[in-house]
């Protein structure tokens, strides 16, 4: 039973609103379900809008933020529960041990490195939750191809590619995981 999903996604503003879109819905579908966020915390981009998306559909939001983002203020002020951890790493560690599952929507380079690691922790044995790659309007569609080239020029076994889902939308996401 999934009680509880980690969302690595985008801080930056400057993306298009279909991002912004998707992300307020999957964390409105979270809270609907009774299923706990978890984030890095942000308050900006992405991440701002998951997290109000199930703040304002009632939902139990956690965020994991480092000292020095804290410092900042940085963090979404409205979060029911806000974690702050001593570097990035311990934040990553942190946001994996609270999920039972983890959805990536569309971000940079932070996003980028969280997916890759999580997916290596599970080929690992070191998480087992299902990861589902939320691919907003194709956004991941080049990752995807990069990592089926690994497979196929034999830098990762096939069976890999099964270490992941990928949906196209947040409902869908949701429904791969309930």
């Amino acid at each position: 039973m999934i009680k509880t999903i980690t969302v690595y996604c985008a801080s930056s503003s400057r993306i298009d609103e279909a991002y912004f879109s998707a992300a307020r819905e999957l964390g409105s579908l979270m809270a609907q379900c009774g299923i706990t966020l978890v984030t890095g915390s942000g308050k900006t981009g992405l991440m701002g809008a998951v997290n109000q998306g199930a703040i304002d559909a009632g939902g139990k939001t956690i965020g994991v933020i480092p000292q020095f983002m804290f410092d900042r203020q940085w963090q979404h002020p409205d979060l029911t529960e806000l974690i702050v951890t001593s570097d990035m790493h311990r934040r990553k560690e942190k946001m994996a041990e609270l999920a039972d599952a983890v959805i990536a929507l569309p971000g940079g380079v932070g996003t980028f490195e969280e997916l890759m690691e999580i997916i290596t922790w599970r080929k690992l044995g070191l998480f087992d939750g299902q990861i589902i790659i939320l691919n907003i309007n194709g956004y991941y569609n080049p990752m995807l191809t990069m990592l089926h080239d690994a497979a196929e020029k034999g830098f990762m076994k096939t069976l890999d590619l099964g270490l992941w889902k990928v949906a196209e939308t947040p409902r869908q996401a949701l429904e791969m995981l309930i």
